[in-house]
């Protein structure tokens, strides 16, 4: 008999404190409804039941009163436990004892060390990302880090399964925007002008002359290399037109030598022109055409790198209001001051504050004045701006604008934002008191990322603005560093040129996020090749997944060979999961997979040798399994259920399944002609079968295997991957 509503537990619960005629009362109501003679043998609880009632129920208690005589008859209860049983009933289960499992582990700035990932809100991650100052092309340097989040930020949302709230701003108020703007302005206005070429001569030399004192005095080894390459092209267009000039060559010769002067030298006039004429650019529009064009540019570059975008979106011209009460709720704190017109952070104060820590990412760096001042801005460390600050180590959070410099109203007069208080406003508006995460690139952790911490700390008087910092890596150019202020970098579109979005990918997950990347003609090889490496195994497990089958068919009798490659596949699972959690190590994730594909292919070359077809499904689950990874990871695109999408973004939603059908009947009447010509020895129609699979098909992008006494293969490859094949099949046969 099962008293089916009663659990153990529940019971004491139920019964403590009330009268056995109640207990019985309330047993016959529940009773009253439900089955209870079913089954051999009492439960535990009705066992406990029973031995709480001393009596039969009240007669006029009928469900009670019959259940009660059951389980008198059966005699289940026993006073003592050691009395004999009359039924069989299970024995103890025990539950597995279990390995332990891996938990996500991030490396965080804050502590330099792997720490376990605790999102603050169950699920939800909120994420606040430094994004780009658009005053130029974005580089490859930029595409380090923002390649690299987005690997993190898919797997975090699509591997770990976190609800991913991704925050990224847009600085569009900065001194690089402002100075950059109007000497676009300025030099535009001086060649609408159309000067002649002895005024253009006489500005360069005027312009070159600060130049080159600039030049001396740079002690920077790699700016002084910029600086000097720069020099040596005005130096090289200038000869030729001061020779021409002094010849008295005729206008024709000489006004085209003095453009190509000009155009070298843009440069250094654009500089010149401001420091004359800078002041007298007022127009707050003029310094939005700039960072509004670039910004267009840099959503196109991360779309052609297939880098999501972000949830929300802030730029700071939009946030000017939300950064002026910031700043006058961090004064009212106590932890800012005003000063001419302009408002610092008092860093001595805030560090003072028994709750509060200043630079508590790069601690020993505090009082690095050249640091310091480049988190200002060229703008802002004239000898008048810092003298204003009480310490050297203050910064600014609002800034009183000079003739030449956008402004908007404050309670401090007219100004702009200071660099660090614009991403603080934004991430606190959108993301509140503290965020789980805030991502930026290495160089960024002293003094932006630092200056954020202190004055939102500030703002909100709390010590936790930032849970975990992830900080990206360097990207260098075959070992050099890169900068844009160096004009050493190549462009995210120039990158684009020479390979494609996948195979910069894949050179990003073949490194750890967190190291430094060297971006080089060596890396990027090592990423097409494992590119081809892992499409040849798609292509072939399509192959194999064409030939025909009944529905039964496909499930094949698994012998050693199958057990084996499947054991290393749940091996090589569980290491690329352990991978994950470990700082989402996708360069070891990536080479286990590679190793995984690598067993794959020698199972596949084995039965193929022994004329027998590998187990489609065991195949096609691996196929499954690292399609979905590199999904995960950015790096294919697309619903195909395997391998990388074919024909381009745009045509390879259903363009293999439409057209593979026409090319298998074609290389199947192309078999059969071949069988016909060996057999009767017709050499031209062989001939014209190879001309088929070695020129006319690579050029529709299709490949045909030929397997001596196996069935043809058909890939469907891309044709640039074709015709390079053919080109260096072709260098092959030459030289031998």
């Amino acid at each position: 008999i099962v008293l089916l509503f009663w659990d153990i537990g529940c019971l004491c619960h139920i019964i403590c404190g009330i009268s056995e005629a109640a207990l019985a009362a309330a047993l016959n109501d529940y009773l009253t409804s439900r089955s209870y003679l079913a089954g051999f043998s009492p439960s535990q609880a009705d066992q406990k039941a029973f031995k709480l009632l001393h009596r039969p129920p009240d007669p006029q208690q009928v469900h009670a009163l019959r259940w009660y005589r059951h389980i008198s008859v059966k005699g289940q209860i026993l006073s003592s436990p050691a009395g004999p049983a009359t039924k069989r009933v299970q024995p103890p289960w025990c539950p597995p004892v279990g390995t332990d499992v891996p938990q996500l582990q991030l490396y965080n700035s804050l502590t330099r060390a792997k720490e376990l990932f605790v999102p603050q809100k169950g699920n939800k991650v909120t994420w606040y990302c430094c994004g780009p100052t658009v005053y130029d092309a974005s580089h490859m340097g930029h595409a380090r880090s923002y390649i690299s989040f987005d690997i993190l930020r898919r797997i975090l949302r699509d591997y770990f399964k976190y609800d991913v709230l991704y925050c990224m701003n847009i600085t569009d108020i900065d001194d690089k925007i402002i100075k950059r703007a109007r000497q676009n302005f300025l030099l535009d206005q001086y060649k609408e002008k159309q000067p002649q070429a002895a005024q253009i001569l006489q500005d360069v030399l005027s312009a070159r002359g600060p130049f080159q004192v600039y030049l001396a005095s740079t002690t920077d080894p790699d700016k002084k290399q910029m600086l000097e390459k720069l020099d040596e092209a005005v130096t090289a267009a200038l000869q030729p037109l001061q020779a021409a000039m002094q010849s008295g060559a005729a206008d024709e010769v000489v006004q085209p030598l003095a453009q190509v002067l000009l155009e070298n030298s843009k440069d250094l006039l654009a500089d010149w022109l401001d420091k004359q004429f800078g002041s007298h650019v007022t127009e707050n529009s003029i310094f939005s055409i700039l960072p509004k064009y670039w910004e267009g540019e840099y959503h196109k570059d991360m779309q052609d790198l297939n880098v999501l975008p972000p949830d929300v979106l802030t730029r700071v011209s939009e946030y000017v209001p939300e950064i002026v009460e910031f700043v006058k709720k961090i004064v009212a704190n106590g932890y800012g001051y005003e000063s001419n017109g302009s408002v610092y952070f008092d860093t001595s104060k805030f560090d003072a504050s028994p709750q509060h820590s200043y630079a508590k990412l790069v601690p020993e760096a505090v009082g690095d004045q050249k640091a310091l001042q480049e988190g200002e801005g060229d703008l802002s460390i004239s000898a008048d701006r810092l003298s204003e600050k009480k310490s050297q180590n203050d910064f600014a959070l609002w800034k009183a604008s000079k003739p030449g410099e956008p402004s908007w109203d404050s309670p401090w007069g007219k100004g702009r934002p200071g660099w660090h208080i614009e991403c603080s406003a934004m991430a606190g508006s959108i993301l509140g008191q503290s965020m789980d995460i805030h991502g930026g690139g290495f160089d960024l952790r002293f003094p932006h990322h630092d200056n954020e911490l202190a004055q939102s700390e500030a703002f909100f008087e709390n010590d936790h603005w930032v849970r975990y910092f992830l900080h990206t890596g360097h990207l260098t150019i075959a070992g050099c560093k890169m900068s844009k202020s160096l004009k050493n970098f190549i462009t995210i579109k120039d990158a684009l040129a020479k390979n494609t979005a996948r195979q910069l990918r894949l050179a990003f997950l073949m490194h750890s996020w967190k190291d430094t990347l060297d971006y080089s003609s060596n890396t990027m090889e090592s990423a097409v090749q494992y590119e081809k490496f892992m499409n040849e195994f798609f292509l072939n497990v399509k192959d194999i997944l064409r030939a025909p089958t009944d529905i039964t068919g496909q499930f094949e009798k698994w012998e050693a060979a199958e057990l084996e490659l499947n054991n290393s596949f749940y091996d090589r699972k569980a290491a690329v999961h352990e991978a994950l959690c470990d700082n989402m190590d996708t360069r070891t994730a990536m080479e286990e997979m590679r190793v995984l594909v690598s067993q794959s292919n020698s199972y596949i070359a084995s039965r193929k040798s022994a004329r027998l077809r590998p187990n489609r499904m065991l195949v096609e689950s691996i196929a499954v399994y690292l399609t979905n990874m590199l999904k995960i990871f950015g790096a294919v695109e697309g619903s195909d259920a395997i391998g990388f999408p074919m024909g381009g973004q745009s045509h390879s939603i259903d363009l293999e399944s439409t057209v593979m059908p026409y090319l298998t009947v074609l290389s199947d009447f192309r078999e059969g002609v071949r069988r016909i010509a060996r057999e009767q020895k017709v050499v031209e129609l062989l001939e014209l079968c190879d001309v088929v699979r070695d020129d006319t098909l690579p050029e529709l992008g299709v490949r045909l295997e030929d397997h001596e006494g196996l069935p043809t293969v058909v890939k469907f490859v891309d044709r640039e991957i074709l015709l390079k094949e053919r080109e260096e099949k072709k260098k092959v046969t030459m030289t031998a």
